[in-house]
């Protein structure tokens, strides 16, 4: 499968990186500053503004899925959206954040007393690119929630899928477990 990720230099975007290669996929890496990344068999690296849909999308185009793994609060959803859409790329997955899941019906983890000020910013970023993402009407997009916090870890291979509940507040993708407390 061809990919295109968006936020490659990042901690998560560099994870999926790995992950996406070891399984034999062709990725097109994306992010303001390439130029420190390791060139590897199967990738290649484009430094790009995510926020320029027009020089976006001509990246984005030909692939099977975009990956969008940049921070919220320096990314305009709108702006990505509508470079998927103009390149014909027919899905994207969002690496979301823990922010808008629900700790219990009605009531977001952001929302929580628990919840550091210093993330809020990011987490409503987050949720207001699950709101974009929910008002398209013609785009096929996942929105993938992490746990509240992880680090670096061993690959363990496994994880677990749920829905909008969090009940254990725990998730990972190639990261150690760590629980976030809930209300």
């Amino acid at each position: 499968m061809k990919v295109a990720l968006i936020g490659v230099a990042g901690r998560v975007g560099s994870r999926l990186t790995t992950e996406l290669l070891r399984r034999g996929h062709t990725v097109t890496g994306i992010a303001r500053d390439v130029s420190k990344m390791e060139a590897k068999p199967g990738l290649r690296l484009e430094a790009a503004d995510v926020n320029q849909g027009k020089t976006l999308a001509p990246l984005l185009s030909g692939h099977d899925v975009v990956i969008s793994a940049s921070r919220f609060v320096s990314t305009n959803p709108a702006q990505v959206i509508s470079a998927v859409k103009k390149a014909g790329v027919p899905r994207l997955l969002v690496v979301g954040g823990a922010g808008s899941l629900e700790v219990a019906p009605g009531k977001m983890l952001v929302d929580t007393p628990e919840f550091p000020e210093a993330y809020k910013p990011e987490a409503f970023g987050g949720i207001e690119y699950l709101k974009a993402l929910r008002s398209e009407k013609t785009l096929d997009w996942t929105f993938l929630s992490p746990s509240a916090e992880f680090e670096p870890g061993e690959h363990t291979g496994t994880y677990r899928i749920g829905g909008n509940v969090s009940s254990t507040t725990k998730a990972a993708v190639g990261y150690r477990w760590k629980t976030m407390p809930s209300s």
